[in-house]
Formats: structure tokens, sequence, C-alpha cells
């Protein structure tokens, strides 16, 4: 006799997947987020300075993720809580940095039910503040904010410090009585904190020696292994995201670690691991250049020539000759 099974009921499928997924919060302006985390009323509409002190309940009995249509800074310590930014997961309980830009998704993970508790500060500041600014620009080429959770910025207790005095200094202003000056005044101190992060980013680029050259290694060992594969270069050249991707790190850290540590950027990187492949073929077959060309994934020859002699100021004809 068949066993009576009873199937779940659409109904029944829908409320496990919810159990599995995190609640999705699209936060569209900074006051939503107050409202959200219990606050008051922001000072100002489009920038707020918040001590996590304040923060007197969060929502802890489910992940949930938060997607903000501003710009996010944060300094958190003794977080007991995991972080989660794409597929990583990051917990930590020293002075820690991350950046998040608007429309980047990011989650939490309370641990074993408990209720969030964290200390630190946290700037939000609506791009309509930045509007026809300098600042407006120049915010988006500091690549901290594309790095993922993993990639954080470790901070000392001096450079702590610092930016929790910046910080400070841009509260008391934002909540004064606004004048003429106000506008200016804190976008001054928010580049200064800009400038201030990037500084302490290349720092630590240099002071994480170790981590960082075990890095450039498993680089130089995918590039090989990349350029050894015809099945692979068949495809095409690699890519700085599928070389970013096989290292578990973001475009922007790779790149800028690179630059910090090499003055090259990924790309640069591999444009250098083509050459040499190709000078190899030049050197040791008799193939010809639009040949060389198609096996190293280059769809038109002009261009693998064009790169070469960029490169090594010859054309590939002409290393040829010159090397025999």
């Amino acid at each position: 006799m068949r066993p009576n099974l009873r199937l779940p009921t659409t109904k029944g499928i829908r409320e496990v997947i919810n159990m599995r997924q995190p609640t999705l919060h699209r936060i569209k302006s900074i006051s939503e987020y107050h409202r959200l985390m219990r606050l008051p009323q922001p000072h100002h509409p489009l920038i707020s300075i918040i001590n996590y002190a304040e923060i007197k309940q969060l929502p802890s009995a489910e992940r949930f993720s938060l997607v903000f249509d501003f710009y996010s800074i944060s300094l958190k310590r003794d977080f007991n809580a995991k972080l989660k930014y794409g597929q990583q997961t990051y917990d930590f309980d020293a002075g820690i940095m991350f950046f998040i830009a608007p429309g980047q998704v990011f989650g939490i993970e309370p641990q074993n039910g408990e209720t969030i508790r964290h200390s630190g500060w946290m700037l939000l500041v609506h791009p309509d503040f930045l509007w026809n600014t300098p600042a407006a620009a120049a915010i988006k080429h500091y690549a901290y904010f594309g790095y993922t959770v993993h990639e954080a910025l470790f901070v000392s207790e001096k450079e702590e410090d610092i930016i929790i005095n910046l910080m400070q200094q841009m509260q008391l202003e934002s909540q004064a009585n606004l004048d003429q000056f106000s506008h200016s005044v804190i976008l001054a101190q928010l580049e200064l904190l800009l400038t201030y992060a990037d500084r302490f980013y290349h720092r630590q680029f240099l002071t994480r020696k170790i981590a960082n050259q075990q890095l450039l290694e498993r680089l130089e060992n995918i590039l090989a292994e990349f350029l050894s594969d015809s099945e692979m270069l068949s495809q095409g050249l690699p890519t700085v995201q599928y070389v970013a991707d096989r290292l578990n790190v973001s475009t922007n850290y790779l790149s800028v670690m690179l630059k910090v540590l090499t003055g090259q950027s990924t790309q640069q990187h591999i444009h250098d691991k083509l050459i040499e492949k190709a000078k190899e073929k030049l050197s040791l077959t008799d193939l010809t250049v639009s040949e060389i060309a198609y096996q190293l994934g280059f769809e038109h020859p002009q261009s693998f020539s064009k790169l070469f002699k960029t490169k090594t100021s010859l054309s590939p004809v002409e290393f040829r000759r010159s090397f025999n």
C-alpha cells in the first residue's frame, strides 16, 4: 500500500521560502531610515550623523537586508551580528569602516537570536546634498565604495579618533542653525573624512603585505593557468572581472591594491602577461602573428599588434626579426 503523502500547498512553499530569505528593506530617504531605527527625525533631510548608542532597537528576530538610496559610511565596533555584502559574510569586534554607495545591498544576520548591539558612528549622505558640487563627482572616484565587507578598512585607535572627531564636527554643524556657510562647511568636512579614509586604506595595503603578496601570487597563477588553456583562450581575453571573481575580491579593491603595491592596475597586469606569452610564441614558434593573436584570445590581430607595440615599442614582426 502506497503511503499517504501530503504535498505542501503553494502557500506552504511560499512560507518556507520566506523563512529562508532575509527581509529586504529599501530605504529611499534618510528620514525613512530614522523611522525604521526608531530615531528622532534628522535635523537635515539630506544628511545625518548617527551615534549607534542612540539606536535603542534593531530588527533582531530575523535576517534582513538593506539597500539605501543614499551613501552610508559606518565606523563599527563590538558588533555581535554578521554583515553580508555580495556573497561575503564577516563578523568582527574591532574598529572597522565600510562604505556603501546608493543601490548596494548588504545584509545583517543576528547570531542565535540575540538582540543586535554595536557601538560606533554612521554617516548618511543623500546624493542631492552633493548635487552641483565638486564632491558629487569626487565621491564616485573613491573606489572603496565598491569594496566588499571582507575588504573593509581596519582602523587603529588613533585613526578611529580622527574619524569620530570629524563625524562629531559634522553632526554639530548639521544640527546647528543653518546659514549660508553650513553646506560648504559640511562638504569640506566630508571631503576631509573621505581623504583620510583613502590614506588609511593605502596604509592598510602596505601594512598587510603578507596577505596582499599572497593575493598577488594567486593572481599570477590564475593568469598563467588561463594563458596555458587553449579552450579558455578560445572564449576571449581574461577580464578583470574574471580574475577578481577567481580571487574572491571586488574589481575595485584588486585594482587599487595592485596600483599601490606595484604601480599597475589589474588590466595592466593582464596585458603584461599576454605580452610575455606573445614574446614566447614569437621567439620559439613559427606561428604567424595572426595565429598567435587568435591563440591568445584576441578577436582581431590588429588589436594584438597595437597592444604589443604599445608595450614593447616594436611590432610583433619587428620583435621576431630582432630576436632572430
